[in-house]
């Protein structure tokens, strides 16, 4: 029969300072371990099964000798039933590892949603815009959240002060929110339904934004002062007076218009071909020059060192502000997007164009999947033909004629 150590007290055992094991007794097995170094630790040496282990039982002496007591009387019972308290141990770091690795907060899953999939989006400002609304209207109230925890009342938290005076950008911000968790539990970071969603959800405890705010469309031209905007607007110098007349004269985006390069163009075929990256849809569009167009285009110079067709003074594109701006000096109560409007006004009301040629001069994407796949064509031929038409009539001051009043005789 072994022998039985001696068990010692408190005070003998913190003047165990020579390296090596010593036997403190109390507990069969139960050692301190004074290593080299001076460091001292608790270990429980035991049969697990037919082998012999060290269990690791803590340092000392944030371990008290009654602690190591305590943990060595419950190591041997867990053996007794069965249990190995390594393999336990393991289990339960592996457990809080685990759990650790799924304790994301929203930010950060903010920051990996947009990692994963920002190069989707093709203007690097979208990118922007999405971090710029999150960290401002969401971050200061669920930013440090774990996304696991978050629930409606978090997130009426960050909606219900915007909802209201705000209704474009909070109706923008619930919808990233939305997309964030819904990425957080494709990752497992979150489960159970989204708390952001809308249809069945916030719809019943938030009123519909377009209850809250009427919609406001971008402020046009009317079709009957287009020719006098279009000669006004020739008398302004500066190449963002030529950009806004090209852009209404293609019926074209600003954003299109401004990041205009001359390799794009084929002037002898009169196209324009803009690639996908710079299209709203993502897909690449010709679009055809009337003769104005090309007019335009020939009288501009280019700047040397710069594929920039509107360029400012160093190459450089023009600002999203630029073409606004001569608006504004022209102090016209209008926005240089609304001409894509007076456009589609004078395609459906002064002209028989089909509707599908307004609508594929606008770049705009056919929401029918079935529509879509049948046509395949960008209907180039008929569209120049509209785009001469629409040129012609930029130029063509209407006859508003004069209203003669009828008296009834008698």
């Amino acid at each position: 029969m072994p022998k039985k150590a001696v068990e010692l007290g408190a005070l003998q055992v913190s003047r165990l300072t020579q390296p090596g094991r010593y036997a403190v007794g109390g507990v069969a097995g139960l050692h301190l371990w004074v290593k080299p170094s001076g460091n001292r630790s608790w270990i429980l040496r035991v049969l697990v099964g037919a082998i012999r282990k060290d269990i690791g039982l803590g340092g000392y002496p944030d371990v008290t000798l009654a602690g190591a007591r305590d943990a060595a009387r419950r190591a041997r019972d867990q053996i007794l039933q069965g249990v190995n308290p390594i393999e336990q141990r393991r289990q339960a770091k592996a457990l809080l590892m685990a759990d650790q690795a799924k304790a994301k907060t929203f930010k950060d899953c903010s920051a990996a949603f947009i990692e994963d999939r920002g190069d989707e989006w093709r203007n690097p400002k979208h990118r922007q815009q999405w971090h710029n609304t999150l960290e401002t209207y969401a971050f200061p109230f669920i930013g440090g959240l774990f996304v696991r925890d978050i629930s409606l009342a978090h997130v009426l938290e960050v909606l219900r002060p915007i909802w209201k005076t705000k209704t474009e950008t909070a109706a923008r911000v619930r919808g990233r929110i939305e997309t964030v968790l819904d990425w957080a539990a494709v990752r497992g970071y979150r489960a159970g339904d989204n708390p952001a969603r809308w249809k069945g959800h916030l719809d019943q405890v938030l009123p519909k934004p377009s209850k809250v705010k009427k919609v406001e469309h971008h402020s046009a031209v009317g079709l009957d002062d287009l020719a006098g905007f279009i000669a006004a607007v020739r008398r302004v110098p500066g190449m963002g007076a030529r950009a806004l007349e090209f852009a209404i004269l293609t019926a074209a985006r600003s954003g299109e218009v401004r990041g205009a390069l001359w390799s794009e163009f084929d002037l002898k075929a009169a196209q324009w071909i803009v690639p996908p990256e710079r299209m709203k849809a993502g897909e690449e569009h010709r679009v055809p020059l009337s003769k104005q167009a090309i007019k335009l285009l020939k009288s501009i110079p280019r700047f040397e060192g710069s594929d920039v067709v509107f360029c400012g003074i160093k190459g450089q594109v023009l600002s999203d502000m630029t073409l606004s701006a001569v608006m504004r000096r022209m102090e016209v109560n209008a926005v240089p997007h609304g001409f894509r409007s007076t456009f589609r006004d004078w395609a459906s009301e002064r002209t028989n164009f089909p509707r599908e040629l307004a609508e594929k001069a606008l770049a705009h994407t056919i929401e029918s999947k079935v529509e879509a796949a049948y046509r395949r064509g960008d209907l180039l031929a008929k569209r120049m033909q509209m785009m001469q038409a629409w040129a012609d009539f930029c130029e063509t001051p209407v006859n508003k004629g004069t209203v003669v009043p009828l008296k009834r005789k008698g």
